[in-house]
């Protein structure tokens, strides 16, 4: 098949190589010129055939939005646009609706793979039409990994299942990441165990808490065994604080995944401001020391 990606960092970069290696027709877009096989969106639209697919992985919010605005310009009816970066369920409707008035098909797909899906494939979650995703199924199955579909691609629902169905999957990942994380740190604390990254290893075959992230801190502690290179300051990109916020919309108790939000904001505090107020709090009621900053 024929396509058009806009966007070529760390993801798309990627995913037009893995397709292209599976004989597709990928034309890329990017500001970098140096990735960009055309100079602009209107000129990657003349380029392909149509009807056209066009597939975006630009960062959410503005980037995204303003794609979609231009696209809608460009493209025609009959046209299928795929949006398949880490965007708000939410914003689908909005993407469908604008892109519908020029007759223009949107299907949302959740993308997970990271840097390593180039070798070892994507997992997607769709959300759109039935007939779109059929349309588009040549890619997803390009892009999935080896193995039966149903592991690696899911049909999630309509236009911003995909995004939900991936906005819960990097909630779960965090707290996955968070589990691992407080394991580490006991271990190295303990005393008892001399061999951290050794230990961590051993998990790898065998034990129920294996997992591809298991493997990732076990590659990591390979490089830096006792991670001195890195500082405990952890960023969140979206989609874990949306999880939390649609728990709460539906009464369902999340505590793992809302605690790991919580410990990635905590990560960012040098000195904590609620931390002094309860060490205030415990020197007033029962005259406990106090450490005072230094001048």
């Amino acid at each position: 098949m024929q396509l058009g990606l806009v966007g070529l960092g760390r993801m798309g970069f990627n995913m037009r190589e893995r397709l292209r290696a599976a004989g597709h027709d990928v034309v890329g877009y990017d500001r970098n010129p140096e990735v960009s096989d055309v100079a602009s969106i209107a000129e990657l639209v003349q380029k392909l055939a149509g009807p056209r697919i066009v597939w975006i992985m630009v960062p959410h919010g503005d980037p995204t939005r303003q794609t979609v605005e231009e696209l809608a310009g460009l493209l025609s009816a009959g046209d299928l646009v795929i949006e398949g970066g880490n965007s708000k369920f939410t914003d689908d409707q909005a993407n469908a609706a604008l892109l519908a008035e020029n007759g223009i098909k949107y299907l949302d797909v959740g993308v997970s793979g990271g840097v390593w899906g180039a070798k070892n494939g994507y997992g997607l979650m769709a959300g759109g039409d039935a007939a779109d995703v059929e349309r588009a199924m040549p890619i997803f199955d390009a892009l999935r990994p080896e193995g039966p579909r149903e592991e690696g691609f899911a049909h999630a629902g309509p236009v911003g299942a995909g995004h939900y169905a991936k906005m819960v999957h990097n909630g779960i990942e965090y707290g996955l990441m968070q589990a691992y994380a407080e394991g580490f740190e006991l271990l190295s604390a303990s005393g008892v165990v001399t061999n951290v990254p050794e230990t961590i290893k051993a998990w790898s075959r065998g034990t129920v808490v294996r997992s591809w992230l298991l493997d990732l801190l076990v590659r990591a502690l390979d490089e830096d065994p006792e991670l001195s290179e890195l500082r405990g300051y952890v960023n969140d990109s979206g989609e874990g604080r949306w999880t939390v916020e649609e728990s709460i919309n539906n009464a369902v108790p999340t505590p793992v995944m809302t605690a790991a939000l919580f410990a990635r904001f905590a990560s960012r505090q040098e000195d904590s401001p609620a931390m002094k107020a309860v060490a205030a709090l415990r020197n007033q009621f029962g005259g406990h020391a106090t450490t005072k900053t230094e001048k």
